[in-house]
């Protein structure tokens, strides 16, 4: 494999790195975001309402109102590494696979994947940032609008999005019929740039990198930016809105979507002890205090 640098990873094909082998999962890989509805589990109850709240309230008008409130970048002024520290205080309640504070996945993350790609450092970093955005729930935003697996709205739900059945009940679009049709208000094949997405921490970590001027490449701001697509990248739903490009956006997230997902484990890396390296790393690409 070519060795490049940051601004020229477009050259490396994903698909020449991704592994058939999943060896480091702590389970079998079926067992993984499992959804089914048990109303005796509290941690499954605990996903399953954080879903349904998302889905009632995820409508055109809502996504629009939170663009104007977290877009100004006005809330606070602080690194990486403060951001990421405060994820110590925060479990993701839409997550059925761990229980643990999400700065412990953001290292488990990032580790796997400097493990079997020593060289493409961005993506170490962007695996250690990629949840950063949900740093919104630290500042008056209920979990169900910053944590999550997304989707767009303005057009009808993806049949592969969890709990879809149920828990899109009541949602104002589902009424307007300018939004619940197969396209609604797109065009075929408009591309995902132009897909307005259900607010959640992707959207706002990729915003707040493009804001700050990180020097972290495309490839990178993409991954964070559709991670938590799965309708898209793992259920098959809304092809027919994608533009050619985004066949390559999807290899590359599908590439860091195994390290994002099946490193979860009650497993703690040594945090401590790995600073120095990622630090490294976010001096090199996003340095200083940035604007959120």
């Amino acid at each position: 494999m070519r060795v490049l640098q940051s601004k020229q990873i477009e050259l490396i094909d994903p698909s020449e790195l991704l592994r058939p082998e999943c060896s480091f999962a702590d389970k079998n890989l079926s067992k993984f975001r499992d959804y089914t509805i048990d109303e005796n589990d509290a941690l499954k109850e605990r996903v399953r309402d954080t879903y349904r709240q998302m889905h009632l309230h995820q409508t055109v008008d809502f996504v629009k109102d939170k663009h104007k409130k977290w877009l100004k970048f006005n809330h606070l002024k602080a690194t990486i590494r403060e951001c990421l520290e405060k994820l110590n205080d925060l479990v993701d309640h839409s997550d059925p696979d761990i229980n643990i504070p999400n700065i412990i996945h953001a290292f488990q993350t990032a580790e796997r994947v400097r493990e079997e790609h020593p060289t493409l450092d961005w993506l170490h970093l962007t695996a250690l940032i990629h949840d950063l955005g949900k740093i919104m729930a630290f500042y008056d935003e209920p979990q169900w609008a910053v944590v999550g697996d997304t989707f767009p709205v303005g057009c009808e739900w993806g049949k592969s999005i969890v709990y879809r059945e149920e828990s899109f009940i009541g949602n104002p679009d589902g009424d307007r019929p300018e939004y619940n049709t197969k396209y609604g208000m797109y065009k075929k094949n408009c591309g995902l740039k132009n897909l307005l997405m259900s607010w959640g921490h992707d959207e706002y970590m990729y915003n707040v990198l493009k804001h700050n001027k990180a020097g972290l490449p495309e490839q990178a701001l993409n991954i964070i930016r559709y991670h938590s697509f799965y309708p898209w990248h793992t259920g098959g739903d809304y092809d027919y809105l994608l533009a050619p490009e985004d066949e390559e956006t999807k290899k590359w997230v599908l590439l860091f979507n195994r390290y994002d997902l099946y490193t979860k484990s009650a497993k703690i890396p040594d945090v401590e002890s790995l600073w120095p390296y990622y630090q490294s790393l976010i001096d090199k690409y996003c340095p200083g205090k940035l604007e959120w």
